[in-house]
């Protein structure tokens, strides 16, 4: 593996690792706040944050340098609306640590989003490890769901998983091209307009009420899980390849169930690290596998 490559796996682990406490925070503010105001009013504080960083790096349009401006938007839809908003209704139905588990499909919907969408041609090694890893996290998330198997907040976890896969692939292939700090900041200020109004139909009454930690776990999806993770993410997503590097979100399950124990008391047992050793080891031998990236033109 080359240098570039390894410091694409470096900038993805931050990612993930700054991704993981998501989970566990959005289940914990949903507890005072519906899921619709937290998913816009997460994605207005980070469009506003993001705005400002472009206003002071003096950074130009998209559609002025020539790159697809339906691509940042198809990035807003999956990754500031799809993605969050399921993944709040989701976690008011399940538990963050069964969510994480969940979301474990993420590696192999990114892997083929990326082959559809960017131009990556992961070999059939590469793909049977992909599935193996989602074969264990279905495995897993069945028998945390005993006879029921999975419900509706699985499936909105599932259809969110897709969405987040696609606005990965697209933003690594922007990120190829522009830095990947770009890339979602202009993601983010396209999507305020229909942001910030619907934070304000969406304002529920009573919110003098609403503890201090659920106000932090507002401002921690905003501004690190929509903002400041995606510039180590894109950025790695750009360096190592997009099906190498989402094969780091896999990791990402064990950082949530890790962190639902101090943020919303759910213990992990001894079969789910078991079951995360044996994901992290899926994790391994696919850095070791063949994944052919098509070269994009830098702008």
């Amino acid at each position: 593996m080359n240098r570039q490559a390894s410091l694409g796996l470096l900038l993805g682990l931050v990612g993930v690792t700054l991704f993981g406490a998501t989970v566990p925070a959005t289940r914990f503010a949903v507890h005072w706040l519906d899921p619709a105001f937290l998913t816009f009013a997460r994605a207005s504080l980070a469009g506003l944050l993001a705005a400002g960083i472009l206003l002071v790096r003096r950074s130009a349009p998209p559609w002025r340098r020539g790159l697809p401006t339906l691509d940042f938007l198809i990035v807003a839809g999956c990754l500031m609306v799809g993605f969050p908003l399921l993944m709040a209704y989701g976690s008011v139905t399940v538990p963050s640590s069964h969510a994480g588990v969940v979301l474990g499909i993420l590696p192999l919907a990114t892997t083929l989003a990326a082959t559809l969408l960017s131009g990556e041609r992961p070999s059939l090694g590469f793909f049977a490890l992909s599935i193996l890893g989602c074969a264990l996290v279905v495995a897993f998330a069945l028998r945390n769901g005993g006879a029921e198997g999975f419900g509706a907040g699985d499936a909105m976890l599932g259809v969110g998983a897709v969405l987040c896969a696609i606005g990965y692939a697209v933003s690594g292939r922007l990120s190829r091209r522009v830095p990947g700090w770009e890339v979602i900041c202009w993601a983010l200020t396209l999507g305020l307009p229909l942001a910030l109004p619907m934070t304000l139909i969406l304002l529920p009454p009573g919110l003098e009420s609403v503890p201090a930690p659920a106000w932090a776990a507002l401002v921690y999806v905003a501004a690190i899980s929509q903002l400041v993770a995606f510039f180590f993410w894109n950025t790695g997503l750009a360096l190592g390849g997009i099906s190498r590097v989402g094969q780091l979100q896999l990791l990402q399950t064990f950082l949530i169930v890790v962190l639902s124990w101090p943020i919303n008391g759910e213990a992990p047992d001894l079969e789910t690290y078991l079951f995360m050793v044996a994901v992290m080891a899926v994790v391994a031998l696919g850095q070791k596998t063949k994944v052919t990236v098509a070269a994009i033109p830098a702008e």
